[in-house]
This record gives structure tokens, sequence and C-alpha cells, in this order.
């Protein structure tokens, strides 16, 4: 598919994961099923029940909705599983890292006392120190070959990969802030402050420059150049090639910030935002604005009267709109049909187009796109289509992380063209849904819905989300609804709630696929429990598991020897480029230590069993962490 083509079919999208609705607590599906659907569904009925039979990961079993599968339970206090792939100085050093954590003072402090560290014991001394402390706890090796034996490792005892080069710019809050502004503000804007009418949200705030304010679980990358983006594309390109060299069954994690300015992220999640609010002003109109999301259909006459009123395009130009071959032969559309109202075109910057309510018109975001602009939105378009191209071709599953709601629509929207492209005969695209947003649910639904209907798998990883603090704090200070659910509990149940929709889409689907990216047990259990009461085998590949590396191991592991793929998020890097990676789960991990002891006494009970054996055998100990 060339790149023109490629830009075509976004505008060609249905605008999506926008606009928080009110969700009624029954389950909303598609109402209408394709005879196509209809005769395999009946087809399927007809088979006989087989056994799951295991498959290489990046495979997919089909055709088999109600495999038999033995219920598993797994022990998690079990230590000996979960650490039988330690050595006894791997499970010390693991004890001390995370007593560390817990010390407010070294925590806050972290990143000064490193570079004390290091201008007392010199570079090679610091290096030697961090690779037995924190370096050697939370990242794999300098690159990719060093990070080999650890993953190899790993697999042995059934726990895959997710790479991820976590090398970071270590700039100061006043550079961060220059960058973001000198990168999300148009020439219109500079030229005409507030003359385009922007919503505050999806414009740049200085306040708020620093992304990485109050962040502690994601990489954060500033735009510098073009020249810097394609040097970021190279990056992930290697980490796939390294993916696919390391494993035959690997993930490998990126940013779409990493890979053009993010102007173009900010502008069109504003559009894609709008044209959502125009469907619910739609609906509105006729009385359907408090149905769930996937049952909301505009009559299609009334529609067309509704545009023609508010002079939304000639009556000629309506008509066309809604002769497509699929769209409106039911007599209504909804919002997965939506899209026909965007332009096909090959200049992105007319994807940009607002429909305007006091006008009555179409009109463009901004009053001009200079050639420049133009040319570094259809670069990062390109950018993106690459590293799919890569992962296909090496076998690697691409995972498009999550980021601030204020680029998530356009994030979403450009990684679901990329599912819709590459997804068709297996699932090599995963998007990322942060589940404590209010709108979580809804974007999980639509997309399903849409994968349902074009045939392609739907690659889903599942997180709680890494920028609370940040959203709300920003939310409140500008002035616009807060996207975060209220509490925890909250947040619980939306996962829970996601997490039941898909497995649920897997039941009736063999094209669904989840990754349950979570640190949190008890969202493990309902998992396995939910598997168990839907006869799902691990070995079908359709739901996997997720954690850091260096964190939750009697997690990860009892799972990998359980027969479930399971994966550590893997960093690698250099040691003085990784530090602000470090600084994070430092971080990460006091809150996660002081709120839970569980990781710390299983960790103790496994070295006091060892020690123990070792006693009784009659052997001498001894072992210093320094």
């Amino acid at each position: 598919m060339s790149y023109s083509t490629f830009v075509a079919s976004l505008a060609r999208a249905n605008s999506r994961n926008l606009r928080n609705f009110a969700v009624p607590p029954a389950r909303c599906r598609s109402t209408v099923a394709s005879p196509k659907r209809q005769e395999e569904k009946e087809r399927m009925e007809e088979c006989p029940v087989v056994e799951a039979q295991p498959v290489e990961l990046i495979s997919q079993t089909k055709n088999v909705p109600n495999a038999q599968a033995k219920s598993i339970h797994i022990d998690f206090d079990n230590t000996q599983e979960a650490y039988k792939s330690k050595k006894n100085i791997e499970l010390l050093r693991s004890l001390l890292v995370f007593k560390l954590c817990t010390f407010d003072v070294l925590v806050e402090r972290n990143k000064e006392l490193m570079a004390l560290s290091k201008k007392l014991l010199g570079q090679r001394m610091f290096e030697k120190l961090m690779k037995m402390t924190f370096y050697g706890q939370f990242v794999a090796g300098e690159d990719h070959n060093a990070i080999k034996p650890l993953i190899q490792k790993n697999q042995a005892f059934g726990v895959g990969a997710v790479l991820d080069y976590s090398v970071e710019e270590d700039l100061t809050q006043e550079e961060a802030e220059k960058k973001e502004m000198d990168s999300c503000v148009s020439e219109a804007e500079k030229e005409s402050p507030g003359a385009d009418h922007r919503e505050k949200k999806y414009k740049a705030h200085r306040q708020f420059g620093d992304r990485r304010g109050g962040v502690i679980s994601a990489r954060t990358y500033f735009y510098a150049d073009e020249a810097k983006c394609d040097k970021q594309m190279e990056t992930f390109i290697n980490c796939i090639k390294a993916s696919s060299g390391a494993s035959n069954d690997g993930f490998s994690a990126i940013k779409l910030t990493a890979l053009g300015r993010p102007q173009f992220l900010l502008q069109f999640s504003e559009v894609l935002v709008k044209w959502r609010q125009f469907f619910n002003y739609l609906a509105a109109q006729q009385g359907k604005s408090d149905m769930c999301v996937l049952e909301q259909k505009l009559e299609l006459e009334q529609l067309k009267e509704n545009l023609a009123q508010l002079g939304v395009g000639a009556k000629d130009d309506i008509e066309n709109w809604f002769t497509g071959e699929k769209l409106g032969l039911s007599g209504a559309i909804d919002l997965l049909d939506w899209n026909s109202l965007i332009n096909d075109t090959t200049k992105i910057s007319n994807l940009l187009m607002i429909p305007n309510l006091e006008t009555g018109h179409l009109e463009p975001l901004l009053n001009k796109f200079t050639a420049e602009e133009e040319s570094q939105m259809k670069r990062m378009l390109q950018r993106v289509d690459v590293l799919a191209k890569h992962a296909v071709a090496n076998g690697v599953r691409l995972m498009v992380d999550a980021e601030q709601t204020y680029f998530q629509p356009a994030i979403s929207r450009l990684t679901l063209e990329m599912q819709r492209k590459f997804n068709r005969e297996k699932p090599v695209i995963f998007n990322t849904y942060q589940c404590y947003l209010k709108e979580a649910y809804n974007n999980v639904t639509l997309d399903v819905e849409l994968s349902r209907r074009e045939g392609w798998y739907f690659g889903a990883k599942l997180v709680r989300g890494a920028y609370m603090y940040q959203e709300r704090a920003r939310a409140q200070e500008i002035g616009y609804e807060d996207p975060i659910n209220p509490d925890y509990e909250a947040t619980n149940r939306m996962y829970h709630k996601c997490l039941d929709y898909v497995l649920e889409e897997i039941e009736h689907n063999r094209k669904a696929n989840v990754m349950v990216a979570t640190h949190n047990e008890d969202t493990v259990k309902f998992t396995l429990e939910k598997m168990n009461e839907m006869a799902l085998s691990p070995t079908e590949n359709k739901v996997y598991f997720g954690q850091l590396l260096g964190m939750c191991d009697q997690i990860s592991f009892p799972l990998g020897q359980a027969g479930f793929p399971v994966y550590k998020y893997v960093p690698y890097g250099p040691v003085n480029e990784v530090i602000p990676y470090l600084s994070r789960r430092a971080q990460e991990n006091r809150g996660f230590m002081k709120g839970s002891q569980r990781e710390r006494s299983l960790l103790w009970k496994e070295e006091a069993l060892t020690l123990h054996f070792l006693a009784r055998a009659g052997w001498s100990y001894s072992c210093s962490i320094l």
C-alpha cells in the first residue's frame, strides 16, 4: 500500500477513542451480523469439539471456540516455582534493592546520589556497583547481544520478552518545556494566537510542557527535529531485529511521540474528538444520546435532513456521503460508519477538517499549514508504516504504548490503521488501553466491533495507566473534565470490565487477543478464573500476561512454568544512559514495596529455605552483595 493510500485510509476511518459516554451495565455488542459471519457461526456449531494443540506463540488457533482445557490453578505462594530461575546472589540483590526503595530519602535524591557515587568511585567502579544493584535488577544489559543470555534463561522457564531500548535524554525541566512548546505550537498559532478557536485541552501549555512530571512508569520523548525522529525509528528497528534474534515469539514496544512532531498528534486528536462530538450532537437530535455507544444508530433520512438544515455540505454532497457499498443499507449509520464524512485525500492537512455548528460549514482546524508542517505529518505516518513492515518481516509483534489523553485519540487512530492493514492473518500490532480512563470501555468495545466487522485480528494490551497525577493536575489547572476514574477501585472495575469484554470476544471469535499487563495478583487470578470458566487453554495463545523485568517474579515465573504465555518488559541500554529509567523504577518500587510487603516476604522465605538446605547439607555459605 502506498503512503498516499495509507493516508487516504485514515481519512476514511471512523473517529473514535474520544469523548466519554455513560455506558449502562448491560454489555453492548453489534446487533447486525453479516450473512457470511452467520454461515461461519453455523458451521462452527456443527463441528465436533477438539483438543487445543500447542502452537507457536505468534501463530493463532482457529475455529476452536469450545476447545476443552483442564482447569489450571497456580500457587503464587510457591517460592520454589517463583524463584527457581534465580541464583542466591540474585535473590539477595532483589532483597537489597527492594529494601533500599522503601527509604524516601534515597528514592527522592536517587539521581544526586548516583551522580555523587559516580564522582567518588569513578566510571568503572560506578558501573560495577550499578550492575550489582539497581541496573542488574531492572535492566537486561547494554546492547542486544548482552541481553541474550538473560532472555534465553527466562525462556527456559517459560517467560518471554518485550524488548525496549530504554535510553532517554536527561533534560532539565526548562529544556523539556522549551522543546515541547516549540514542537506543539504551529506557525499559524504563533502568528495569530487564539484565532483558531482551538480547544484548550489540545493546546500546549508551558506549565505542563515537561511531560515527565508526575510520571514514574513511562518513558518520555521530546521532539528535536526530523533527523532525531529518523534516528529513533532506526533504534526501534534495531530493537525489532534484536527481539527476532533473541527469541522467536517476542514483542517490541514503541511510542509514537518518538516518531514525529507532536503537533500533528495534538491536532489530529482534536479533530477526532470534534467529529465524535458532532456525532453525539446528531444522536441527541434523534433522541439517542442516552443509548449505549454501539447502539447509537442515526436514521439515515433524518440525518440527511439534519445535515442539510445545519448547512454542512450541499444537498448533492450529503447524498454522495451515504452511497457507499455498505453504508446506509440498513437505513441507519453508527459511529463506525461515521468515517464517510471525512473526505478522501492524500493531502494530510485536509484530514484536519472539523464541523462548525455556528457557521454550518466544514472548516480547517487551523487557518493554514506550512509545507514543512505538511511534510512532517506525512513523515510520521511513513515511519509508523516502516516499523510495522519490519515487525512483519521479522516475525515480531509490535506493541504501541499509550500516552497522554491529548495525544491518545490520534495514537489509537494510527494504531488502528496499522491493525487493519497488518493484522489480517495474525495479531502483529497491539494497541494499549489505559483503564484508569473513564472512556476505556467504550474505546475497547468500539475497536473490537470494528475488528469483528472487517475480519482482522484484534490485539490489545490492558494497563491501568501511567499518567494519572499529571492528567488530573492538568485538567484542573487548565479547566476541562478530569479524564481519570475517581479512585483506584473504579479503575480496577474498569480494568476487569474491559478484560471481561475481550475474553468474551475471544470465546465468540478466536481472532481477539489480549495482554494482561499488570502487577496486580488479584487481576491475574481473575483472568485465570475466567479462562477456566471458558475452558480456554493457555496453549491457544489468546491471553498473554506481562510484568516488568525485576518485579513480580512470583507472578511471572509460576505462570510461565504452567504453560501460560507470559512476558517480561525487558529494558536495555548503557548504564549511564538508562539512569532516568532506573530513577523511575526506584520511585515506582517505593510505592509498590511500601504498599505490599508480599514480594519481599516471599523472597525472604525462599532465601531462608535455601540457607536451611545448605546448612543441613553441611555446606558453608557466604555471600557478599557488594
